[in-house]
């Protein structure tokens, strides 16, 4: 039996990471086919929204992190201009495989790079970046508030910008539809195209138990960032951050 990413360390409040990374080990070959297909191919939309505010902002250096098989990584390639620097950390090795897969299929990928990086301990100098996004990662941190604090750590400071995508509690029209999908249709069809009906009931449970978008504000804030953001989308199903270091 595999171990369930849910269970805690004495000290956290969040999952336990090795079951995580292990998790996403396990279904990393589909991942991508499983969420778009969940999601409608709504995801495309969201990441979408992401990149615009990334690329509003102007940056030179930008770290992706939780960056799995690299769907926001790339999206941000196509964006950017190639001089800008992007670099995609991930803890999961069968999730950075999957994205150098990818690379290697794309005629041309200047100035992209992906490598092995903990979110809760960044292989990153101080204000090294000038943005850092994370896309559907936030909620499988062990120490949300570490990790936050790590983000801040190797953006720039007064200029470097935040961008965290996550999934929130969504608004009240469309709890009746939205739950019943988590809690049933959601494992029981990923399930049955990735083989793990288990990483996809831990997915439901971690959807459904974080907070709603203000909470997530005031960590962001607590953390020491400014002038966060939140917008919601999709009956707030889903909700980008923004935040100033």
């Amino acid at each position: 039996m595999s171990e369930d990413p849910r269970t805690h360390h004495p000290s956290t409040a969040g999952p336990d990471p090795a079951a995580v990374s292990g998790m996403f080990g396990r279904i990393a070959g589909r991942y991508d086919l499983v969420n778009h297909l969940l999601t409608g191919g709504i995801d495309v939309w969201w990441r979408r929204n992401l990149v615009r505010a990334v690329t509003a902002s102007n940056p030179s250096r930008v770290v992706d992190l939780a960056t799995g098989s690299g769907d926001v990584a790339f999206a941000l390639r196509r964006a950017l201009t190639d001089e800008v620097e992007i670099v995609g950390l991930d803890f999961c090795r069968p999730m950075l495989e999957e994205a150098e897969k990818k690379k290697q299929r794309r005629a041309s990928c200047p100035n992209l790079n992906f490598a092995f990086g903990d979110i809760l301990e960044l292989p990153l100098d101080d204000g090294s970046a000038d943005a850092v996004t994370i896309s559907f990662g936030l909620r499988n941190l062990a120490n949300r508030a570490k990790g936050l604090r790590e983000m801040r750590r190797c953006l720039k400071p007064d200029t470097g910008r935040l961008f965290v995508l996550e999934f929130t509690q969504p608004a009240r029209w469309i709890r009746p539809f939205y739950f019943p999908y988590l809690r049933h249709v959601l494992p029981c069809l990923a399930g049955w195209i990735s083989g793990d009906v288990a990483a996809y009931r831990y997915l439901n449970t971690s959807i459904e138990g974080f907070p709603p978008a203000a909470r997530i504000t005031a960590e962001i804030e607590s953390a020491g960032f400014r002038e966060v953001r939140a917008r919601s989308m999709t009956g707030s199903i889903v909700t980008l951050h923004e935040a100033l270091a």
